[in-house]
């Protein structure tokens, strides 16, 4: 069995994004439930006011990177689904932690969907020195955008154009691009994902590989962005 990856929670080229409205208030009521003295029902009930809303939410995230992954439909539902089984995000005293740590697992599972519908769909690239872009730099902003502004754009009017492309990106770029740029994975963290959940052909995965597909996923979105300013 391989090593579990060593994912940090703040490494990240990507800025983080804000956590949504609540989401420390409710962690920290959690946390009192897990002191180890027993709770009466008025307080348990307290404590897990506005649970609902706060699983939605992070269910409607992890759906939207689940579709970028693996298209929309019942894959992504089941995906979201194994994230939030295997996550306990209720756990975690830092949101960002628990929101970090439901990525992973979606990622782990939505990385072995992808490897078992075609094995060579995520095949580590070769020649990785060789290769070139129109992009130096492996950050989203080089793109001319921030991560906020791409989440406002998959989500908004141009939801339709900007899955579109996405959805036409091959495998391995649509795959790293979203981990990267949108779950906020590193380029060790994309690396490690791929390599070992990924399937056999996806062994080779480096960090220098991500970051040069990841240029060619920001290449091709600098692209699609200067098509919409002209056409506007």
């Amino acid at each position: 069995m391989p090593s579990e990856p060593n994912f940090s929670s703040n490494a990240s080229l990507m800025p983080v994004q804000p956590i949504p409205e609540g989401a420390k208030e409710f962690s920290e009521r959690m946390q009192s439930l897990l002191d180890g003295t027993v709770k009466d029902e008025a307080t348990v009930e307290s404590a897990l006011a506005g649970m609902d809303e706060m699983l939605n939410s992070i269910a409607v995230k992890l759906y939207s990177l689940a579709s970028m992954l693996v298209g929309e439909g019942e894959d992504s539902v089941r995906l979201v689904e194994t994230a939030v089984a295997t996550t306990d995000i209720s756990a975690c005293s830092d949101p960002i932690v628990g929101r970090k740590l439901s990525r992973i697992a979606l990622a782990k599972a939505a990385l072995q969907m992808m490897g078992e519908r075609d094995p060579a769909s995520l095949t580590a690239p070769e020649n990785v020195e060789s290769s070139g872009g129109c992009i130096d730099d492996d950050d989203l902003d080089a793109a001319g955008m921030s991560s906020g502004e791409l989440e406002q754009m998959m989500a908004g009017p141009d939801r339709d154009r900007m899955r579109n492309w996405l959805a036409n990106l091959p495998a391995d770029v649509r795959s790293v691009f979203a981990l990267r740029a949108v779950a906020g994975m590193t380029a060790q963290e994309t690396a490690d994902l791929l390599t070992q959940y990924g399937g056999p052909k996806a062994a080779g995965w480096t960090v220098q590989g991500v970051r040069s597909v990841f240029r060619n996923g920001l290449c091709s979105l600098a692209s699609q962005l200067l098509q919409a300013s002209v056409k506007s």
